[in-house]
């Protein structure tokens, strides 16, 4: 089982069913949700429905895909989650070797260098442990945060094309780092 180490300001552990509430808790922030759905709060029928078995579909300890929660290791203030799982792993061609990182994080974490310094922590751990030959990421073309991220833990911008999101088909920039 992949672990990842505790970094100066943050722990990580893998997330499952049990931490519904934690899920549903974060998406109720419009502002979270707005490149990820137009802004709307994700119901608890989203959340049972939707999102858990998505996570389970993904989930692998052993290769450590999941959700990580991050938490404040001063506060033990659950902050948000880091997304790891192969890129296009719900379509018929899924990159085993190119893994996709992703991001969500509480407003109140916002500007404040979590989200790097997780995703940092998690690839470096990730890179350590597994056969990836990338780590991507996917953003809404408006998303300055998260694009802002990508480029702070290594990235480079490859392309932007249409992705298809429950808010309908978006602009989206792809960017990737190798392994």
């Amino acid at each position: 089982m992949i672990t990842v180490a505790n970094s100066a300001r943050l722990s990580f552990a893998l997330m499952d069913e049990s931490d519904a509430q934690l899920l549903f808790d974060l998406d109720q922030d419009s502002e979270v949700m707005r490149f990820i759905n137009g802004g709307k709060p994700s119901t608890w029928q989203d959340i049972e429905q939707r999102f858990l078995p998505r996570l389970r579909a993904y989930r692998n300890a052993e290769k450590g895909w999941g959700l990580w929660k991050v938490t404040i290791n001063e506060t033990k203030q659950y902050i948000g989650w880091v997304l790891v799982r192969p890129m296009d792993f719900f379509s018929d061609t899924p990159r085993w070797d190119d893994i996709e990182l992703g991001w969500r994080f509480k407003q109140e974490a916002w500007g404040k260098g979590f989200a790097s310094e997780a995703a940092q922590q998690i690839q470096q751990a990730l890179a350590r442990q597994t056969g990836a030959k990338f780590y991507s990421a996917v953003a809404d073309i408006d998303n300055l945060g998260s694009i802002n991220i990508m480029k702070k833990i290594g990235m480079k911008y490859i392309k932007t094309e249409q992705e298809q999101t429950p808010a309908g088909e978006v602009d989206a920039v792809f960017y990737q780092m190798p392994a």
